[in-house]
């Protein structure tokens, strides 16, 4: 892996991490529903006008079901979730519960018969388990417990993911690019009767205004190019290292920016996801890397 491939890999994991310390800022004020419609609204004008003026067709019409399928389990459904629990858990928290998406993924993958599960899998699964269970303070009294219902929340948001993944599988002859773009768009459309049901908090002040924008033009369409782009130029076995680093950087972000504590739940909760995500997507550090025996 070349310098400049992991200098991206770093900044993706920081850009990803802030959007859950974002997250944490805008969504006592606009709330769940606002917050998730402003970030997918933000994406998609900016990939429109990257679009434009690239000349680039996502054929919005001819391929609306795939969009709206794409969109509904990868942007509308996980990033009102989120932004739903971003109001009970810490910034730390939030991004752990996201690290948990490959497992989803893999586990749906194996119920569609699409992928084996190994003894060694079967094990990252238990960690998994018990990572949540520890993040929920089950075997501490005395410690920080997380909210149950925000981490069923979270979880369901990273399940979603692993849903999205599993359908994109399946639904190949999509440029990434496109794919983005006009899934992004039906978010916007998706997320739109939830509005309703999940008003706003209280009145947007100007910065509020200003890290929304930031959190779907950086943290969502920005990071979305960048992700593609070192699939493409590392592969996807690499470009899943991110996964490993948005915990850690979204946990300093909240401890520099919002004085959030690690609690010892936290801290534990997050090596053992961490590990149990890494043996049940069997990736390989050393092949990551590029690293060979000497």
């Amino acid at each position: 892996m070349k310098t400049s491939d992991l200098l991206r890999l770093f900044l993706l994991g920081a850009i990803w991490g802030s959007s859950f310390f974002f997250m944490r800022m805008v969504s006592p004020v606009l709330g769940a529903a606002y917050l998730a419609e402003g970030r997918v609204l933000a994406a998609a004008l900016f990939l429109a006008a990257l679009s434009y003026y690239f000349q680039r067709q996502p054929q919005l019409r001819a391929r609306a079901v795939h969009y709206f399928i794409m969109g509904f389990f990868n942007s509308a459904l996980p990033f009102v979730l989120f932004a739903y629990a971003s109001l009970a858990l810490s910034t730390a928290e939030l991004s752990i519960l996201n690290a948990t998406a490959p497992v989803w993924g893999v586990l749906m993958g194996w119920m569609r018969k699409t992928e084996t599960l190994t003894l060694k899998r079967g094990l990252g699964l238990m960690l998994g388990v018990l990572g949540v269970a520890i993040l929920l303070g089950v075997f501490s009294a005395n410690h920080h417990q997380a909210n149950a219902l925000a981490v069923c929340l979270g979880l369901a948001g990273a399940l979603s993911y692993g849903v999205a993944s599993n359908y994109a599988k399946i639904s190949k002859g999509i440029e990434p690019f496109d794919n983005a773009h006009g899934s992004l768009w039906a978010s916007v459309i998706l997320i739109i009767p939830a509005l309703f049901w999940l008003p706003m908090s209280s009145a947007p002040t100007p910065e509020i205004i200003l890290i929304t924008l930031t959190i779907g033009v950086v943290c969502t369409a920005l990071a979305f190019l960048l992700y593609f782009r070192l699939i493409q130029d590392i592969g996807a076995t690499s470009a899943l290292t991110v996964t490993y680093l948005i915990p850690l950087f979204a946990s300093l972000w909240g401890v520099l920016f919002l004085q959030e504590t690690l609690s010892a739940n936290t801290v534990v909760g997050m090596l053992v996801i961490i590990t149990g995500t890494a043996w049940v997507t069997e990736f390989d550090w050393r092949a990551a890397f590029q690293l060979k025996k000497q």
